[in-house]
């Protein structure tokens, strides 16, 4: 079996038809790298510079369960770094990191079906569903990171049709503040990324974001007391 991704002989590397070594390497960013690696072709400036926006937005976040989730599994097995982001790299679903997907595919199937923003969050409120990001229960009114990744979509002219119907959510769906997770989907969507990569964003970010996490667990152990305090708190609830 062979992979359009990488080929590898005993004195060169290629990836996607490029020599890792003699054009890659000391060459391109990590960001631009990624780029290449997911898509098979060099990044234009603006998608290089809003990966780079959106990776820095999406790669901490305080002492999300992903996190507690790592510090706990290495307190538990202090060698095992990757288990300990296994661990908080696998809660990445619906309702944390996982998000911009979710907003991705609903952008693009209200867009594709013509459906007004009312419309859709009134038959998403009738069948008992959440509109994906919209809400924190930290950043209100607004989240700062929405703020800034928009206006430097506008200012850079990146915001289209994805961007604008997201705005127009938000509208219906006031006081409620646009998250992260949907200015992430708008912008990748308005830049030409498909729906089903939008997620590898927050993944990899987050993994950054972790690795710190881990680090300062080894530091300054804490995964002991956040088991105790998750005990206390099962106690009482």
């Amino acid at each position: 079996m062979t992979s359009s991704i990488s080929r590898v002989q005993p004195d060169r590397v290629e990836v996607r038809g490029r020599d890792l070594t003699g054009e890659l390497m000391g060459a391109v960013t990590f960001t631009e790298y990624f780029h290449l690696l997911l898509t098979g072709r060099d990044a234009t400036e603006d998608e290089r510079y809003f990966l780079d926006l959106l990776l820095v937005s999406i790669a901490e976040h305080g002492m999300m369960p992903s996190n507690v989730a790592a510090r706990m599994t290495l307190a538990a097995d202090p060698g095992s770094l990757h288990g300990a982001v296994a661990a908080g790299i696998l809660g990445a679903g619906p309702v944390l990191l996982g998000t911009s997907e979710a907003c991705a595919r609903l952008l693009e199937e209200a867009l594709a079906m013509g459906v007004d923003p009312d419309i859709l969050v009134q038959r998403l409120r009738e069948s008992g569903e959440k509109v994906p990001g919209f809400g924190h229960p930290v950043h209100r009114p607004v989240d700062p990171r929405t703020e800034r990744i928009l206006v430097l979509s506008d200012e850079r002219g990146v915001s289209g049709r994805h961007v604008e119907y997201a705005r127009r959510l938000a509208v219906q769906l006031a006081p409620l503040p646009m998250n992260v997770a949907m200015a992430i989907a708008a912008v990748m969507l308005d830049l030409g990324f498909q729906a089903d990569v939008v997620k590898s964003v927050p993944i990899l970010a987050r993994t950054a974001g972790l690795l710190a996490h881990l680090a300062e667990e080894r530091d300054r152990p804490s995964g002991f007391l956040l088991a105790r305090a998750a005990e206390e708190a099962a106690g009482t609830a």
